[in-house]
Formats: C-alpha cells, structure tokens, sequence
C-alpha cells in the first residue's frame, strides 16, 4: 500500500510538471542482463540515472516510483554502433560502384560542408560528430521509440569524415545528449566521381597513408619542441593533424572478403587500432581468417537487387551469392569467434531495422547473440563497457521495457529510460516524419 501511495504522488507531480523521482523499482519483470544470466522474476532500482540495484531477491527501496512489471522484459537499452541519427549531412554520391565501401547512409539533407585544408582535400578530422548533432532531428525519437538509448554517431563526409561520438538518444539540447565525446577516426574509401585527387581506391589509401605519415612527423616535430623549446622555431598548429593524432582508433571499410584482409594490413601498417565495417561478405572463412583479434561492425542493410536495375542485365554468380548469403555473416562471425557489433547504416525505421535483424536470426544467429550485437558487444568494442551495454549495478540506467521477445512482430515497446528518465514510445507516425514529442513521465 505504501509503494502505491508513492506511486500515485508521484505521477500526480509528474502531471504537474514538477520534477521526476530519483528512485524508480521496476519489479516482477523478466530482466535480461546479457552480461549474466537472464533473471526470471527479478526488481531493478534505478537511483540518480544509474541503476541502483537488479536481482531476483531485490526489495524496492521506500522512496521509489515502483512500476509493476508482470509480463514485461527488461532489456539493457540498444546501440547502434555506427549511426548518422542526427547529424545533417548531404546525400552521398557514388555509392555502390567497384569502389564503394560501407559507409551509413545519410538520410538528412545538409549545405555540404567544408573541405577541409587546400592541400589535404576531404579531410575534416577535427570535426567531431557532438558539434553536428541536432537534438530535435526526428529520427532519435523515432529510434528511441524502438528501444535506441545510444548511438555512436560519426561525421561521414570526405575520407576523414571527423571523430564520432557516444550520444544517449534524449535531451533538450545536445550538450546533455553527450556520453562521450570522440570515440575514433571515421575513414571512408568510396570512389566518387568528379575527378581530382585522388580518384581511385588505391589513390585513396595512398592518400590515408600520407596524412598519417605525415601526423607522425608533425608529432615528433611537436614533442622535440615541448622538450627543449628554446632555439626551436615553434611548429606551425596543424587542426587536420591534431585531429588524426587526437583520435583513440580508426574505422576502416571492409565489405569484400580481399577488403578485409587489405585493411587488417593496413590498419597494421599505420599503427592504428581498428574497426571494420560493413562485412557483406564476413560468411566467408576467408574474411573470418583475418578477423580473430579484429572487432567489426555489421551493416543492416542487406544487400538487395536494385529496384531500377535493367532486366536484361545478367548478374553475376558473386553478386547473387552474396545478397543470399551476407544475412549469414553474423553467426558465420559468431562461430569463428569474432566480436561483432551491428549498425543501422541508414535503416532510420525501427521496423526496417527489426526486420533484419529478424533475418539474421531466421540464418542462424541466436536471439541471445542478436541482443548482444545491439547491447553490450557494441559497448565492449568502444571500450564502453564499463557503463552502458548491460543491466548490471553501477552502469548508466539506459533500459528498454517491452511486452513480449523485442524481435517479435507482435512484441510492444511499453517504455524506455534514458540516464534514468521515463521516455514513452511516440505515436507511429511520428516515425513516419510527424512532429516529435517529448513523451516524457
């Protein structure tokens, strides 16, 4: 009766606008800490955005709001390991051709941004994907509503797109969306046309090759001057430069099984720790062969036969092989014991996005390891998994509250928390392109 009475206020000073409680207990709920044991009847309390306590023996402390969870499934709340959710961004040319590589489709139309210095043309490395961010872009909401908390947004223009960062999917302002602010270096390989330099694939890894060639010397040149100053003419600041150096890891694109091994290689050459994204072809052994200590992401977007396509045009034995197999290249990943992650790659629809996973797991992929890819794995590649990722005590209260398995057709998403915060799914067709709502209890 107590737990009621709270209750009751609380939503009553909810309704008036007053503050939310600190202290929410969702109890009797199935909870599915993917870093443990899957809780069958269990409590979790979240305190201050954090969650507070989780198990089966857990009593809602007297201060809480407490949700009656019967027949629902506590979920830690999903990532999307390479998103472009809420950064304006211009349409991508050349995508698709011998070249093409995996890079997130950017659906948000945007002026084109800067070039980058004269002598080192698409390469904005500085740029961090915090500064680009658009709070009230509708697609957050939208995927926040499927059960989305966080996103690893990432700048994605020119070669150097900038360094991405750890965003949760709520707030009035991007300031209070930021978990972190650079998590790597976004690399694009994508021929596209227009001529200039450079304007083939190896063009564009000799160019990749340079700027950290050249990011290294200016490093020398800049530690020698911190050491002994005096009779040093002082080095010239370089932002392109200071962006590479500055940058934790690099994201390398690799959908071909050759692309794969070329950029192991190549990641190894310029000294960087990697992820690879893409892997349309990571159901190859040979693809998987180089992946043992290498983390990947997987794109969502599974290749599909053009809708404008000629008839007439025949297609080949290896296209055909790989728009049927690459929805097996996540448990093909699993089996070999790569860590992998999945991303959205433009899939901006939480149906579109339910329904490949979906297929995923129709090839071969559990339900467990499904979750996983979009939870704590995404979390562990970033180095991330000290804090989101699970539902365990200590770590960031990002959860997704559902009615039934989250990949199910049928399953409704009842609520979501964002640093502890009560967030309501929107109406559907504010993912259509409605106005967004808050949704805020």
């Amino acid at each position: 009766m107590k737990h009621i009475l709270i209750a009751l206020l609380a939503f009553g000073a909810i309704a008036a606008g007053q503050p939310q409680p600190t202290s929410i207990a969702i109890r009797n709920a199935k909870i599915v800490t993917v870093s443990g044991p899957t809780i069958a009847k269990g409590t979790v309390v979240l305190r201050n955005g954090l969650i507070d306590a989780v198990g089966d023996n857990v009593q809602p402390p007297g201060d809480a709001l407490v949700i009656d969870g019967e027949g629902m499934t506590v979920y830690p709340g999903l990532i999307d390991a390479l998103s472009t959710w809420g950064i304006p961004v211009p349409a991508a040319n050349g995508r698709g051709g011998r070249g093409a590589t995996a890079t997130p489709a950017p659906t948000v139309p945007a002026p084109p941004p800067a070039r980058g210095p004269e002598d080192r043309p698409q390469t904005t490395s500085w740029v961090k994907a915090m500064e680009r961010i658009q709070a009230n872009d509708r697609r957050i909401e939208s995927a926040r509503s499927a059960g989305f908390t966080t996103a690893f947004v990432f700048p994605t223009t020119g070669i150097f797109g900038g360094q991405g960062s750890a965003v949760n999917l709520a707030g009035a302002k991007t300031e209070d969306m930021v978990l972190v602010p650079s998590l790597g270096q976004y690399i694009s390989l994508t021929v596209r046309p227009g001529g200039g330099f450079p304007s083939a694939l190896m063009g564009y890894i000799a160019y990749v090759r340079q700027i950290y060639l050249d990011a290294e010397h200016y490093k020398l040149e800049k530690d020698a001057y911190d050491k002994n100053p005096r009779g040093m003419k002082r080095p010239e600041y370089d932002r392109a430069l200071e962006g590479v150096l500055e940058s934790k890891r690099i994201l390398l694109p690799a959908n071909r099984w050759v692309e794969v091994e070329r950029m192991v290689k190549f990641a190894a050459e310029l000294k960087q720790p990697v992820i690879l994204y893409g892997m349309r072809e990571g159901f190859d052994k040979r693809a998987t062969d180089y992946l043992k200590s290498t983390p990947v992401l997987v794109s969502l977007k599974w290749p599909v036969k053009s809708p404008n396509a000629d008839p007439d045009d025949e297609e080949t034995m290896k296209t055909m092989e790989v728009r049927e197999k690459a929805p097996t290249a996540p448990q093909a990943l699993k089996t070999a014991g790569v860590k992998f992650a999945f991303y959205s790659d433009g899939l901006d629809q939480p149906r579109d996005i339910q329904r490949a996973v979906k297929k995923a797991i129709d090839n071969g992929l559990s339900r467990e390891d499904a979750v996983r890819a979009l939870t704590l794995s995404a979390a562990e590649i970033y180095g991330l998994a000290d804090r989101i990722g699970s539902v365990e005590k200590g770590k960031i209260a990002n959860l997704v509250v559902t009615r039934g398995d989250i990949f199910d057709d049928r399953t409704r998403v009842e609520m979501i928390f964002v640093d502890g915060v009560k967030h309501l799914p929107a109406p559907e067709a504010a993912g259509r392109g409605g106005v967004p709502t808050e949704n805020r209890q």
